[in-house]
């Protein structure tokens, strides 16, 4: 029996719950991954606001759910091998408290362990305008390692849909970590 890779995924209350549900349903299919859902209490409400699904039917789409104050999870612990974790979307409170080893709840300390392992970490913040601080702490994430991939859509594609541009922004985040992501969108090939 193979191993699986095993990749987190954590939603947080900044709008944009579609990139974290439409993550879970690319990964449930793929029998070489295993999904660690993580989704905040403000996640929850955005989620029932944005997509009108409830936490249940999103623990359903992930192989493993864990509670937002589980701090004693297994993923936070560096022992507990993952190939990293995405926050999608992720609020300014959560990318701060990333920013500064806050590990108040199990986002935010499964975070720390993904850059305290050196694992890939993807945070997709999501708010306009953008103040100093948010800049600052994205500059921080950044500098530890991680990787901060806001969620804007590529028009090149010249696509009128929002699941075909939502579907792109989660094949080349999902890429990052060498999941299978054929057909899910069309690589630029150039003019």
């Amino acid at each position: 029996m193979t191993k699986k890779k095993r990749l987190i995924i954590a939603l947080t209350g900044a709008t944009g719950a579609v990139y974290g549900v439409r993550m879970l349903q690319v990964l449930q299919p793929q029998e070489e991954w295993e999904s660690h859902l993580v989704i905040s209490d403000a996640g929850v409400v955005n989620l029932k606001h944005e997509m009108n699904m409830k936490r249940a039917e999103l623990s359903r789409l992930a192989d493993v759910t864990h509670g937002i104050g589980d701090i004693a999870a297994t993923i936070s612990s560096g022992g507990f091998k993952t190939e990293g974790m995405i926050v999608a979307p992720c609020s300014m409170k959560t990318l701060s408290a990333i920013a500064h080893g806050f590990g108040d709840n199990l986002i935010s300390r499964a975070a720390d362990v993904v850059l305290k392992e050196r694992r890939r970490l993807v945070l997709m913040p999501r708010e306009t305008p953008l103040n100093l601080a948010h800049i600052r702490n994205m500059a921080a994430v950044t500098e530890m390692g991680g990787i901060v991939y806001p969620p804007m859509p590529a028009f090149y594609s010249k696509t009128d849909s929002l699941s075909a541009m939502v579907d792109e922004t989660v094949g080349r985040v999902l890429e990052l970590f060498g999941v299978n992501v054929d057909g899910l969108y069309t690589p630029w090939h150039g003019l």
